[in-house]
């Protein structure tokens, strides 16, 4: 008997698949299990990383390191990659990058597993993914829109245009509400609406099984009003507080993790914030609720929002009452008012009050039948019926080999062309502007010089060009001076590099020549690096009482020196006097010479080194 494989599927994901369970995860599992080969590929970004991000780039970090290059298998035929990408999704220069990156990868994923011509199934509109995309010339291109990401933040309104272009792509839009419907159908006829489901099975059992509700739900006070779901930005955290507040007598218990600051509520003694939990643990949740929730503040990016937790509750024969979103007021037109709205405390309050009441068996019997037809098994049926159709059209009208092979060619050429293109433009960025020195210019402290108990002097190259008795001469220079203004009467000389001589007793025979008594210089002989410079120079200082000093070196080493000083000796209090016009680092207009970016990129890199070695 001949066994039918089923298309390969490669999934452009907007969330990562650790993150809170929804229809990317619930969709492509229930694919893996029929029988697909599924790549679930995370979260590229839509918009520049911030501080808040670093505990998912440090997860991203550790899933890459999980799998093999990225990859790894979930389940059986599910397999997700967390891709390494440079965080920046509107740079044509990073865009080039991860593209290539991206690309060579899943290429030679696809090769060692036997993946053949994938259907690409994106929830992703950025102009990475869509190249992407390209490059695997796919069977078929499905881009589901689930979300109005260009209003989700001031930052990824840039993604509006690339998205224009996916709906006009794509072989297939799907989209989860009307106002996206109507905006895809400004650019694409082949349109189709098809909002989160829930899951039946798994829903159904703890329904008619006798399956107890968690303990920790169980505990509370009785009536419970409940939400499962992440506690983000557009929870109405103060409708919450507000009604909360008027319904004393109600545990409110909120299921999910707190993506905001949700102290408000936490002080409020009825609200319950649960945590997250997992998500084979919702349905039992949701089961111990007398009421769910769903308070969702009313902007543009909500009025997009098909709440996928509205079947979970209404599967259970749970009422709801929720905030007058555009898709709620949707969904009860198709159903019947089967839902409750309130649109200010005291109406979603007495809402509450209303399904705290009860019902009579047809009604609930009503929320289960509507919940029902909104199964995942019935959307998956009719997507795969359009997928199917759509395939088959595709495969009529496919091109014959040599039109498909002028492509591949035109497009080698054209990435060749824009890698040229990135690489001059990377040059005349690097060497003819002022980027370099402007990003260097953190390296730089200086401050005016003050009378102090002596004045070090670091040298050895450190810091400029790695090259022994590299700038000592201009840097005895600047300590002649300070020392003849008067700023301090003793010089100490750190340096332990040898060449013709010791280095640091040049140093002291050209302060001699220069006017400075020998018995005002102190020499340190064995620092082969700033640690030891900082550490040796310490200990002469302690020695003497010496509290106070002006430190020379060069201009872009004076970061690293000072940090070093602060940690090893932070009752030392360091006045940087840098020599005012380094000759290793001269500059003609913007230029700059490979060996000053290498001294400037050296700079950088030992300042986590030093961190790493516990230095600093």
């Amino acid at each position: 008997m001949t066994v039918v494989r089923r298309p390969d599927i490669v999934c452009i994901s907007s969330i990562d698949w650790d993150f809170i369970w929804q229809g990317h995860q619930e969709i492509m599992s229930r694919l893996a299990a029929e029988g697909h080969r599924v790549l679930f590929v995370e979260n590229t970004g839509v918009r520049p990383p911030r501080l808040s991000d670093l505990p998912r780039l440090r997860h991203r970090l550790t899933n890459w390191r999980r799998g093999t290059k990225g990859f790894r298998e979930e389940r059986p035929n599910l397999f997700v990659q967390s891709p390494l990408v440079l965080p920046l999704p509107y740079s044509r220069v990073a865009r080039w990058v991860n593209r290539m990156v991206m690309v060579r990868g899943l290429n030679r994923w696809m090769r060692a597993i036997g993946f053949s011509r994938p259907i690409v199934w994106t929830f992703l509109p950025t102009p990475l993914a869509r190249e992407v995309i390209a490059a695997l010339d796919p069977a078929l291109t499905v881009y589901y829109c689930i979300d109005d990401l260009a209003s989700s933040s001031p930052e990824a309104r840039r993604i509006a245009a690339s998205e224009r272009q996916l709906f006009r792509d794509a072989d297939l839009v799907f989209v989860t509400s009307e106002k996206l419907r109507a905006r895809a159908a400004e650019d694409s006829e082949r349109v189709h609406l098809f909002p989160f489901g829930v899951n039946l099975a798994a829903f159904e059992q703890v329904r008619t099984e006798d399956a107890p509700i968690p303990e920790d739900l169980a505990a509370l006070p009785r009536p419970v009003a409940g939400y499962v779901g992440g506690l983000h930005q557009w929870v109405d955290q103060d409708l919450l507080a507000a009604v909360a507040e008027r319904l004393p007598d109600v545990s409110f218990a909120l299921v999910g993790p707190a993506q905001v600051d949700v102290s408000r509520l936490a002080r409020l003694p009825n609200v319950h914030l649960l945590g997250q939990r997992a998500h084979a643990e919702v349905p039992r949740y949701v089961k111990g609720f007398d009421v769910g929730l769903v308070p969702y503040r009313i902007t543009e990016y909500t009025a997009n929002v098909y709440p996928t937790k509205l079947n979970e509750y209404l599967v259970m024969g749970t009422p709801v009452v929720a905030t007058d979103l555009a898709e709620i007021r949707r969904f009860n037109a198709e159903h019947g008012d089967v839902v409750s709205i309130g649109t200010t405390p005291d109406e979603y309050a007495a809402a509450i009050r209303r399904a705290i009441a009860g019902a009579p068996a047809a009604e609930v019997a009503r929320r289960i039948e509507v919940a029902e037809s909104n199964s995942w098994e019935r959307r998956l049926d009719a997507m795969r019926t359009l997928i199917d159709e759509a395939l088959t059209v595709r495969e009529a009208s496919r091109p014959d080999w040599e039109g498909r092979l002028r492509r591949l060619y035109s497009g080698a050429r054209r990435r060749t062309v824009e890698g040229l293109a990135a690489l001059l433009v990377a040059y005349l960025l690097v060497f003819h502007t002022p980027l370099v020195w402007w990003l260097a210019s953190p390296l730089t402290v200086t401050a005016p010089p003050q009378p102090a108990d002596a004045i070090v002097v670091f040298a050895g190259g450190v810091g400029e060009s790695g090259r022994a008795g590299g700038g000592f001469q201009e840097r005895v220079t600047q300590a002649v001076e300070l020392y003849k203004a008067g700023y301090a009467p003793r010089v100490v000389f750190s340096s332990g590099f040898v060449f013709t001589m010791r280095e640091a007793e040049v140093m002291r025979a050209v302060a001699e020549a220069n006017g400075v008594p020998r018995d005002a210089i102190v020499l340190e002989e064995r620092a082969a690096n700033t640690y030891e410079n900082v550490a040796f120079t310490q200990d002469i200082l302690e020695a003497r009482g010496w509290r106070r000093i002006l430190l020379v070196s060069s201009p872009y080493h004076m970061r690293r020196a000072l940090l070093t000083w602060r940690h090893v000796a932070p009752g030392t209090e360091v006045v940087p006097a840098p020599v005012p016009e380094s000759q290793f680092y001269a500059r003609d207009g913007w230029g700059i010479s490979l060996e000053q970016i290498r001294g400037l990129i050296h700079e950088y890199a030992a300042i986590p080194y030093y961190w790493w070695r516990g230095w600093l």
